[in-house]
């Protein structure tokens, strides 16, 4: 019987910490992997991201794909950083072979995974980031479904 989705909520105080977490979701994760993030501009998806990317052990300047759409980072197992942000058409995301990036074993991150709809990969470890009360505050809500639950083992310890 397969595992039920699991959820974890982290509160981070800074971009440092927000980063720390990516650090630790990255490390835990296994080549064909996709995290979808979500949240409002600001929140710090590309910090995450960031995080996510070292963790996994890639390498490389870790910059927000805004403008490229796509970056890619070589390390033990390649990682490739989307995001969604300026796509207006659902044909535009089709055309940028996520399905591929994943099918080769790569891990997947994507920035503004909302916009993908059903072109997102699945199955996949979601987060959300919220604005917390203060001013550099997020809250983070990551789920995973239930064959990738172990990815948040811990990930809310800093």
């Amino acid at each position: 019987m397969a595992a039920s989705p699991r959820s974890v909520q982290v509160l981070t105080r800074s971009a440092d910490e927000t980063e720390a977490v990516g650090r630790r979701l990255g490390a835990r994760l296994h080549p064909g992997d996709v995290v979808a993030l979500v949240g409002p501009l600001g929140a710090g998806k590309t910090v995450l991201a960031r995080g996510i990317v070292e963790g996994a052990g890639a390498r490389g300047y870790i910059a927000s794909p805004s403008f490229v759409l796509v970056r890619d980072y070589e390390g033990p197992t390649r990682v490739h950083h989307a995001d969604l942000y300026r796509i207006e058409r659902s044909a535009d995301i089709a055309d940028l072979g996520l399905d591929e990036m994943v099918e080769a074993g790569g891990i997947l991150i994507v920035e503004w995974a909302d916009r993908a709809g059903d072109l997102l990969p699945g199955p996949r470890i979601g987060v959300e980031i919220a604005f917390g009360p203060a001013e550099t505050v997020r809250v983070l809500e990551l789920v995973a479904p239930g064959d990738r639950v172990d990815r948040l083992n811990g990930i809310e310890e800093g």
